[in-house]
């Protein structure tokens, strides 16, 4: 591989003049510029991005730690979040942890030793270890999605519990008393304040939760598949609020192979609004929000501590979320009779 001082040697100049022409510190001729620039092309030089961060202390770089690329969710929050920094001159490295706190703190040392300029955080559950390593990390940083106790910095994220309490309202609204939660795991504070939304909507309906009507699982297709096996038997609820879109397109699953149809037998809401939920079928309804809006939301905000134009209090942003109606919830079964 070529370096600069092949460049210097091919255009007979020395490599601190090469370094001007580059950096566009020092005006050179046009000739040099001219005998540079053919230099460069018939060596294929390309000038180390490491030298020039140091120089510059900067490396146009935002790092990005996610709990899992595969869930849709996350896959278009980076695409935001990668939208938004392409627009301001960043590049993203993604860093994909598989729900996996060990690979998560190895990820983000990883990312600091490359001299990220700012990084978007959205964690895996409670770990007491990140938690330490992020108190103390200097790099501005944004968290979104999931709260982080203990650690600050500014915070971007959907209402959770207000949206788990209206989808919960939905379903309330329809004529459903029978009301079945398949939640995400219990040691995430998302599931925590969906879960709060879910118990707030049914309490102040005067409708107990029913026993055995709260599942914890994951926040997957899988996850919501399983749990639906467990609710779904001779005394099964009328309706399932899942904690997320991926929860709901296990249960459609769940519930087809059970020759149980929704809406009319079966009303099922989810959470997230993820592009899929509009093409599984039925058209699964959900809790709205844009999950790209609030990717650029956080690049915005990350923005603007790296430039330094915020004070030194931290900011939290909640976007409140709205019902996306489909063909997945309907009146409950005695108020509403149709065919599949």
């Amino acid at each position: 591989m070529a370096t600069i001082k092949d460049v210097a040697a091919l255009a007979g100049i020395s490599y601190t003049t090469v370094s001007h022409v580059l950096n566009k510190t020092r005006p050179v001729s046009e000739q040099v510029r001219l005998r540079v620039e053919a230099a460069i092309t018939e060596l294929n030089y390309v000038p180390s991005a490491v030298a020039r961060s140091l120089k510059a202390r900067s490396t146009a770089t935002i790092g990005l730690l996610v709990p899992n690329s595969v869930n849709p969710y996350f896959a278009e929050l980076a695409r935001g979040i990668e939208d938004a920094c392409e627009r301001n001159g960043y590049c993203v490295i993604l860093c994909n942890s598989d729900d996996n706190p060990k690979k998560q703190r190895n990820y983000l040392r990883v990312l600091l030793e490359k001299r990220i300029d700012g990084l978007i955080v959205a964690s895996v559950g409670e770990d007491g270890d990140l938690l330490e390593s992020l108190s103390t990390v200097c790099t501005p940083m944004v968290i979104v999605d999931r709260a982080l106790e203990g650690v600050e910095a500014d915070l971007v994220r959907i209402d959770h519990e207000q949206g788990a309490y209206m989808a919960t309202r939905h379903l309330l609204e329809l004529g459903h008393r029978d009301i079945a939660c398949i939640n995400g795991p219990a040691d995430t504070s998302v599931a925590r304040m969906r879960l709060a939304g879910f118990t707030r909507a049914l309490a102040e309906a005067g409708v107990s939760v029913g026993e055995n009507r709260v599942v914890d699982s994951d926040f997957t297709g899988f996850g919501g598949y399983g749990a639906a096996a467990k609710l779904l038997g001779g005394n099964r609820p009328s309706a399932i609020f899942a904690a997320n879109d991926m929860i709901g397109i296990g249960v459609l699953r769940a519930a087809a192979e059970r020759s149980i149809c929704v809406p009319s037998e079966l009303s099922v809401i989810g959470f997230d609004d993820i592009q899929l939920s509009q093409y599984v079928y039925p058209a699964l309804t959900t809790v709205g929000q844009s999950i790209r809006e609030l990717g650029e939301i956080a690049v915005e905000r990350l923005l603007h501590r790296i430039s330094g134009s915020t004070g030194g209090a931290v900011e939290q942003r909640i976007v409140t979320p709205s019902i996306v109606v489909r063909e997945s919830t309907a009146p409950r079964p005695d108020l509403f009779a149709d065919e599949c």
